[in-house]
C-alpha cells in the first residue's frame, strides 16, 4: 500500500507500508523491564506535576510571544548524553525497553539535576516505526567509529546521475507502531499519557542533503563553475520536500509542536500563537513551528546564498505558522536575506557570530537564540571564570533583546555531568542580573 501526494511535474512522494522494520524480539518487554519502566515513569509523573513546571511553561509562552522576560536557559547535551547515562548503566534488557528507559532517565536528569528551563511533561510519545526519507541515491560514509570524524563519497558525479534521483520515500511499519503504542499504554497505565507522535524532520534547510549527494567541495566549485547542477539539485530537493510535507499533512501525520517540543536549533515551542484560529484538531503545516538553516554553506557569499539557497528554502519556510532559522552558521553577513523569511520568530546566534551586530539586527523583534561555545565544556580544564565572563559580556551586548541561552552541540563533556549543571548555574546567576 502506498499513499502519495503529487507534485507539479507528476512525481509523487509515497508513504509506503512495510512490515518487519522492527523485529518481534526487539519489542519484547519482560516483567522486570516493565517494572523498571513503571518505576521511572512514576518519577517523571511526580516531576511533571510540580508547580515549577507550570511556571516554566508560562515563561516560555511569554518569551515566544516576544514579551520581556529574563533570559531562558536550555541545555541539550546531544552526544554528551552517552557520558551522563552510559549504556552499561541501563537496567532493562529489551532493545526498545532500553530506549524507553533512556528517555525516562533523561527526563529525570532534567528535573533533578540539570535544572534549566526544560519542561517535564506527563506524556510518553511513541513515534511511528519508519525509515528516513530515501531519495534513490546514497552517500558512502567512511569512518565515524567511536564517535570519530567521518567523510563520505557522494553519488551525484554528473548531470546524468540526477535522473537516478526520485522524490523521497518513507516506509512505515504500522503494525509495529500499533504494538508499541499498546505496550506503552499497558506499561505506563495511569502514570503517563501515551501519544503516537512523530517528528518527521528537524530542518527543511536541504543543504545537508545537497552536499551529501554532490559533495561539499564539489558544491562549492559548482556555484562558480557549474551553477546549473546546483539549481537542478536544489529544485529536486525543494519539490521533493514540498511533496513530502504535503503528503504528511494530507494523511493526518503531522503532530503539534507548540506544546513544549524542541523547536529550531534550541528552545521550547510553548506558544499561544499556534495553532491557527481555525484549527479543529487536525494539525496542518500552518499550525506548526518550522525550522530551516544552511550550515553547510557558511563559506559562500551572501550573493550566492541569495541565488542558490534562499529561494528554494523560501518555498518550504512560507508554509509554517512560525519559523526558526539558523544553527551553527553565523548569520551576520546574510541577515538582510534571512530576514525576508515570513513568520520568522527565533534566530540562532551561534558562537561564531558577531553578538553585538546580531543584537542590533534582532532587537526585541525576534528571539535571539544565543549559543555559547560548547568547547568550553570539552577542554581539559573547566574554566568557570572564563565561562562567566563570556556570558556576562554577551548578556550585556544583547541587553534589550529577547534572549535565550542554548547550550548544545556537545560532543563530549569529559564524562563529567557536573560541567553541564555548573554551566547552567552560572548562566542562571548571570541571567538574573540582566
Amino acid at each position: 500500500m502506498a499513499v502519495a501526494a503529487s507534485s507539479g511535474d507528476g512525481q509523487a512522494f509515497p508513504i509506503l507500508l512495510e512490515q518487519n522494520l522492527l523485529s518481534e524480539e526487539d519489542m519484547e518487554f519482560s516483567a522486570q523491564d516493565r517494572l523498571i519502566l513503571r518505576d521511572l515513569a512514576a518519577e517523571v509523573t511526580a516531576l511533571a506535576a510540580r508547580p515549577i513546571e507550570a511556571d516554566k511553561r508560562d515563561l516560555w509562552r511569554r518569551h515566544n510571544a516576544l514579551e520581556p522576560t529574563r533570559p531562558l536557559i536550555f541545555c541539550d547535551p546531544e552526544d554528551g548524553w552517552i557520558e551522563i547515562i552510559p549504556p552499561e548503566t541501563l537496567k532493562c534488557d529489551g532493545a526498545v525497553a532500553q530506549d524507553w528507559e533512556l528517555r525516562l532517565r533523561k527526563e529525570i536528569f532534567y528535573g533533578t539535576q540539570m535544572l534549566d528551563d526544560y519542561t517535564i511533561r506527563p506524556f510518553f510519545d511513541v513515534a511511528h516505526v519508519h525509515t528516513l526519507p530515501d531519495w534513490g541515491l546514497h552517500e558512502t560514509q567512511i569512518g565515524g567509529e567511536n564517535r570519530g570524524s567521518t567523510r563520505w563519497e557522494s553519488p551525484v558525479r554528473n548531470e546524468t546521475d540526477l535522473e537516478r534521483l526520485h522524490f523521497p520515500q518513507i516506509r512505515i511499519d504500522y503494525r509495529a507502531t500499533r504494538l508499541l503504542e499498546a505496550a506503552a499504554r499497558d506499561i505506563f497505565g495511569n502514570l503517563l499519557s501515551v501519544r503516537v507522535k512523530t517528528s518527521w524532520w528537524w530542518s527543511v534547510g536541504m543543504t545537508k542533503t545537497l552536499v551529501y549527494l554532490r559533495g561539499l567541495e564539489q558544491t562549492m566549485f559548482d556555484m562558480s563553475d557549474n551553477p546549473g547542477i546546483v539549481h537542478s539539485l536544489m529544485a529536486i530537493l525543494r519539490d521533493g520536500n514540498l511533496a513530502m510535507i504535503d503528503a504528511l499533512e494530507q494523511n493526518g501525520l503531522l503532530y503539534p509542536n507548540w506544546e513544549g517540543s524542541y523547536v529550531g536549533s534550541g528552545g521550547l515551542g510553548w506558544t499561544d500563537q499556534l495553532p491557527q484560529e481555525d484549527y479543529q484538531g487536525r494539525t496542518r503545516l500552518k499550525d506548526l513551528w518550522g525550522n530551516s538553516e544552511s550550515q553547510e554553506t557558511v563559506g559562500i557569499s551572501p550573493r550566492m546564498f541569495a541565488e542558490f539557497i534562499f529561494p528554494y528554502q523560501l518555498a518550504l519556510v512560507e508554509r509554517f505558522g512560525l519559523n526558526c532559522y539558523g544553527c551553527c552558521e553565523p548569520l551576520d553577513s546574510r541577515w538582510h536575506i534571512v530576514r525576508q523569511f515570513p513568520n520568522l520568530r527565533r534566530v540562532s546566534v551561534s558562537p561564531w557570530s558577531n553578538r553585538e551586530k546580531m543584537a542590533a539586527n534582532l532587537e526585541d523583534r525576534y528571539i535571539l537564540s544565543m549559543k555559547p561555545n560548547p568547547a568550553d565544556l570539552a577542554v581539559d580544564t573547566f574554566d568557570e571564570e572564563r565561562i562567566r565572563s563570556i556570558l556576562r559580556r554577551d548578556l550585556d551586548l544583547t541587553r534589550g533583546c529577547r534572549v535565550e541561552i542554548i547550550m548544545k552541540d556537545n560532543h563530549t563533556i569529559r564524562h563529567d555531568p557536573t560541567r553541564l549543571t555548573r554551566f547552567i548555574q552560572i548562566a542562571r546567576e548571570e541571567a538574573e542580573k540582566t
